[in-house]
């Protein structure tokens, strides 16, 4: 009987479950969307969105509270291990986030996963930056550039 168990085990061992999910958060972080399993992703929202309202704590302390923010920051960073992932979250992620409370994931399901028929899932962040309006542009001035060297030929 399994009464009370807050844990998703997921098939896996504390250690190994532990190290996935903190690479998972990091990837989010990195990315803002990831693809993943539809169990894996729900458990990835609970984390995430725990670490996003720590973040967010930050914003609202004073500068005489500066224990409390390093403490804010030393829980994040025993999850995630990158510094660069560290500092986004606390200056990018959690600004974007100021206003909203909580809902701060979501989760679009893919459907199944050929192979082994997995429900597949994209977890990303609602306020989302998407990177393909920097590649648009890219392409707009290569074009335009192309379009200037035919126009004086």
């Amino acid at each position: 009987m399994s009464n009370l168990n807050s844990v998703n085990h997921l098939g896996k061992t504390s250690s190994h479950r532990k190290s996935m999910f903190n690479n998972m958060v990091t990837s989010l972080f990195m990315h803002e969307r990831i693809i993943t399993t539809k169990q894996k992703a729900k458990e990835l929202k609970r984390i995430c969105e725990k670490m996003i309202t720590r973040a967010k704590k930050n914003l609202f302390l004073t500068d005489s509270d500066d224990g409390r923010k390093l403490h804010n920051k030393r829980e994040i960073m025993r999850f995630i291990k990158n510094g660069d992932i560290v500092k986004k979250l606390f200056d990018d992620i959690a600004l974007r986030f100021k206003e909203r409370n909580g809902g701060y994931t979501r989760m679009y399901l893919l459907g199944r996963r050929s192979g082994d028929a997995a429900e597949m899932a994209i977890v990303e962040l609602v306020d989302r930056i998407p990177k393909t309006a920097g590649k648009k542009s890219e392409k707009i001035e290569k074009s335009e550039k192309k379009n200037k060297k035919s126009e004086k030929k």
